[in-house]
């Protein structure tokens, strides 16, 4: 990793060992990116271990606190060493999943724009769908949540794969509970006026499945979106108008 780059990668992981040490790999190689920060919230199969051996920095949660801490907590160690070292200007913030494995080498189209100072926040679209085994209700409930709350209603609004600065990701927190903070995220920019823009990435993780594990990790989904959406008067009937704020 540079020592004089402008990006952090995060990288909220939980039970990703087989993956995460291609993913930490992949991310580091990254154009501008000097630090690779993984949240392990609470894994139990020796994820914190495999991104260390991967040059990565590890912040360790002793049980799982979900999605939304593990993005803040990693988000707040970037600060943290941005502080120390004095540095002139905060790095950007690019969350990736730990499941992505080598495909994280392909994230830099999501950096770019807010490089160049053309979008506050990225959000990925993947052009390598993977077929999941669940019926997509989370995926829409969240993009009409969306639309309803600012009028933009985007392709792939579950998406981790996201970078932004760190004045935007300072606008938005505190961040949503659990699997509520993409979608919250996005809401909370919007309403401030900031530049969200999804951009097509070469990116695919591991698909979801449809066993039970999976159809309780949809329910959580599912009930950490539609609080997030309520908390910001976003969960309405159909055809309401869009809520701004």
């Amino acid at each position: 990793m540079s020592s004089t780059g402008d990006t952090a990668v995060v990288i909220p992981a939980r039970n990703e060992r087989d993956l995460i040490e291609a993913t930490v790999t992949s991310a580091a190689a990254l154009p501008g990116v000097d630090l690779v920060i993984v949240v392990d919230d609470g894994s139990r199969d020796g994820t914190a271990s495999a991104a260390e051996g991967a040059g990565a920095t590890v912040v360790r949660h002793g049980r799982s606190c979900r999605k939304g801490a593990a993005m803040e907590n990693g988000a707040e160690a970037v600060r943290l060493l941005d502080a120390a070292e004095r540095r002139a200007a905060p790095r950007h913030l690019l969350f990736l999943d730990g499941d992505l494995g080598a495909a994280a080498g392909n994230a830099s189209p999501l950096i770019e724009p807010v490089r160049a100072g053309t979008a506050d926040m990225t959000i990925a679209a993947f052009t390598n769908r993977v077929r999941l085994g669940g019926h997509g209700f989370v995926v829409r409930l969240s993009a009409a949540g969306i639309k309803r709350a600012t009028g933009w209603q985007p392709a792939q609004p579950l998406n981790g794969q996201r970078c932004l600065t760190r004045d935007a990701l300072e606008k938005a927190r505190p961040l949503a509970r659990g699997f509520g903070a993409e979608t919250a995220l996005t809401i909370d920019l919007l309403r401030r006026g900031l530049r969200v823009t999804e951009v097509d990435v070469d990116l695919a993780h591991r698909a979801t499945g449809a066993g039970w594990h999976a159809q309780l990790h949809r329910a959580r989904q599912f009930a950490d979106v539609a609080a997030a959406l309520a908390a910001r008067r976003a969960l309405l009937p159909s055809g309401s108008p869009p809520v701004r704020g």
